[in-house]
């Protein structure tokens, strides 16, 4: 799922440059490369399998996709070349562009589709819900592909071309065929960017390089629609031990672009020249979470749960972690983000910090002093936004362990469900938008760590795919969202923004919360 951000110590100006010159000078560079900071280290390559936005980085780069969204939200064919359905919407035929390729050089076909979606479906939460509506998947032809529902889904495009992960990738039959919870071998896609193994250093750095035999679609580039020309010949992803040490590598001209930039050192970044900021407003802000675990006590007990929205401070959270006021948003209620179509405040009535009220709710609930276990990211702003709520909660009684790991580490340990309580995160809005892809309501009584459930969520879901009007769907999230505040899923910390950082050298580089790297240029 989601983030993680680097430490935000202040490093003085000798020893940052110090560490920065440990990077590659730009003078060893090739002139069509360009070394990028993202937000962590790629360690997982199957997109597939996680929820982990990093993984879907490196997925959008290497993988492509059926269909793709653009800036709008509205779903483009992308790997698709033409589809059509019938008057009944039952039956849908996709064709696939001529000359894909995948990076092993042999053709993309129809079986490969078939095998990439049945794969995926194993593990997302909308795909469960697309094939229990599917009467067959079936390849026609080499590039035609047949989908027989067995009743209207609406809302199949946006499922097929959603940008959340886990990523709805094509990848080849042979990749496909492994089981759904174990990772594949390689990551052969057929994407604009090749992963080259062997330049792979873990713990350093990860080379990507051009496709060159990348088809890319006549469209103009549009979010992650259209044409996807890469100008470049080599992408390195690099990784920095904390954020300053990056943050001073691109002042110094050592790094071409960091995803997240240091919230304290924003004022000497937009004093340099040699540097532009990305702060985007809207459905490229972040939405922080607290992912509570249903299957341990203490949050196994509802009572307990409903605790904590009267613990969650959203602007004492944001003015902790240090995003200024033009950065944040106002205290949101809408488990779907505010200013979005969908954004609701239908059941947050509960969610009002209350700090009296919590200690009596706490000693009625029959919550008898487990500890809390919170899985942080050590260094990260989420380990931030945990404090803030862990210094309320043992005011109020609680009993709170908190445990600092790195973000690997924090990933493995809550596939189990013993072991741990909760964990800080924050995710796109492109995440947490609408019901369908909210990660926490999206896998409600689905085996997703965390283990939330409440059984009127999946059938208002399916009520939600089947909605044929934006205003139906309106007031379907409102009602889920009233179950969600029940249920407590996750609470929300604070709706913000966290400027990216490029030279300013650079052209045509896409401006999104998601780092892209065809189309830019120097």
């Amino acid at each position: 799922m989601h983030r993680l951000v680097g430490r935000r110590a202040v490093v003085a100006g000798s020893a940052a440059l110090a560490t920065a010159s440990l990077i590659r000078p730009r003078e060893a560079r090739a002139a069509k490369a360009l070394t990028v900071v993202l937000e962590s280290e790629v360690t997982i390559l199957d997109p597939h399998v996680i929820t982990a936005t990093i993984t879907r980085t490196f997925g959008l780069h290497v993988f492509d996709m059926l269909f793709a969204m653009n800036e709008k939200g509205e779903i483009k064919p992308q790997m698709v070349g033409s589809y059509d359905s019938s008057p009944d919407k039952l039956t849908w035929s996709f064709v696939l562009r001529d000359g894909l390729k995948w990076h092993d050089g042999a053709a993309v076909t129809a079986e490969d589709c078939v095998a990439s979606l049945k794969r995926w479906s194993v593990r997302d939460p909308l795909g469960k819900m697309l094939m229990a509506d599917t009467a067959s998947l079936d390849a026609v032809d080499a590039r035609t592909f047949k989908l027989v529902l067995k009743q209207p889904f609406p809302l199949l495009l946006e499922v097929l071309g959603k940008p959340n992960a886990p990523l709805p990738v094509m990848m080849p039959a042979r990749l496909a065929a492994t089981p759904a919870d174990q990772r594949i071998a390689e990551p052969i896609g057929s994407g604009p960017f090749r992963f080259l193994k062997d330049q792979w250093r873990p713990g350093n750095a990860m080379v990507l390089e051009r496709n060159p035999a990348y088809v890319a679609r006549k469209e103009a580039p549009d979010f992650l629609a259209g044409g996807k020309n890469v100008k470049i010949d080599q992408l390195t992803l690099r990784v920095m031990p904390d954020q300053s040490t990056g943050a001073n590598a691109l002042m110094a001209g050592e790094i071409d672009y960091m995803q997240y930039l240091p919230f304290d050192m924003l004022p000497v970044l937009e004093k340099d020249k040699s540097v532009k900021l990305m702060g985007l407003g809207g459905i490229h802000q972040f939405q922080g979470n607290f992912r509570l675990n249903h299957a341990a006590p203490p949050f196994d007990n509802p009572a307990v749960r409903k605790v904590m929205w009267k613990l969650v401070d959203q602007d004492a959270t944001l003015t902790a972690i240090g995003v200024p006021e033009r950065y944040r948003s106002k205290t949101c209620p809408s488990f779907w983000m505010c200013g979005t179509p969908l954004s609701t405040d239908a059941g947050a009535g509960i969610a009002k910090v209350d700090l009296a009220a919590a200690k009596a709710e706490l000693k009625a609930s029959g919550y008898k002093g487990e500890p809390v276990i919170i899985l942080e990211v050590a260094g990260s702003i989420s380990q931030t936004a945990s404090r803030v709520l862990v210094q309320n909660m043992r005011d109020v009684g609680f009993t709170v362990e908190q445990q600092p790991r790195d973000w690997p580490t924090v990933l493995a340990r809550r596939a189990k469900k013993e072991g741990w309580s909760m964990f800080p995160v924050y995710s796109n809005g492109t995440d947490m938008y609408s019901p369908l892809t909210h990660f926490y309501v999206a896998a409600t009584c689905n085996d997703f760590p965390g283990w939330s459930c409440d059984n009127r969520v999946p059938e208002l879901m399916k009520a939600f795919t089947r909605a044929a009007t934006l205003e139906e769907r309106r007031k379907i999230a409102a009602d889920i969202q009233v179950v969600a505040y029940e249920m407590v899923p996750s609470l929300m910390w604070g709706q913000f923004t966290i400027p990216a950082g490029y030279r300013t050298d650079l052209k045509g580089l896409i401006q999104s919360s998601y780092p892209m790297f065809w189309e830019v240029d120097r």
